[in-house]
């Protein structure tokens, strides 16, 4: 099962050390259950550990700023199986990344290589945009076909979100 996870995952997150398992309310867990914290990498383990652990419901990586990931947060994105005109907008502006379904099935995840000085919620036109890069956990989803496994850049990316939205 991990080598099969592992294939639908980048490289760059399976090879850190900043997994956790999640609870049915979305709450971290260590893999034996007791809470996580995204500010204390002693609750965290690598990737093979957490997706053979049999705790809660599924995997989630956490960031940290030390990282350069930047995960932008798509809520609500998606219906019925298509991507909604304000998101494809969204997708189609940004470099080709690493894309997954969120848990909802309805949201996704952009994964980058970049810097945001502090998480951002952006709304304008009643579109919910957030884009995070430190001290937060994205649990992980299903990869959208077609997406590659790595990494774009994306330098500014609070700011570039920002201009899309």
């Amino acid at each position: 099962m991990a080598a099969e996870q592992a294939a639908r995952v980048p490289a760059e997150l399976t090879s850190r050390p900043r997994w956790v398992r999640f609870s049915s309310r979305k709450v971290p867990l260590r893999v034996d259950g007791r809470f996580a914290a995204v500010n204390d990498p002693s609750s965290w383990s690598d990737f093979d550990t957490v997706v053979t652990s049999a705790v809660g419901e599924g995997v989630g990586f956490v960031l940290t700023s030390h990282d350069r990931f930047v995960v932008v947060d798509l809520d609500h994105a998606v219906e019925g199986g298509r991507m909604l005109p304000w998101a494809r907008r969204i997708v189609d502006a940004l470099p080709a990344t690493y894309m997954e379904r969120g848990r909802s099935g309805t949201g996704l995840h952009l994964w980058f290589r970049g810097e945001v000085p502090a998480g951002r919620r952006i709304r304008k036109n009643n579109v919910a945009v957030e884009v995070y890069s430190d001290r937060r956990y994205i649990i992980i989803g299903d990869r959208v076909p077609g997406t590659p496994l790595e990494l774009a850049e994306l330098p500014d990316a609070a700011g570039v979100i920002a201009s899309l939205v």
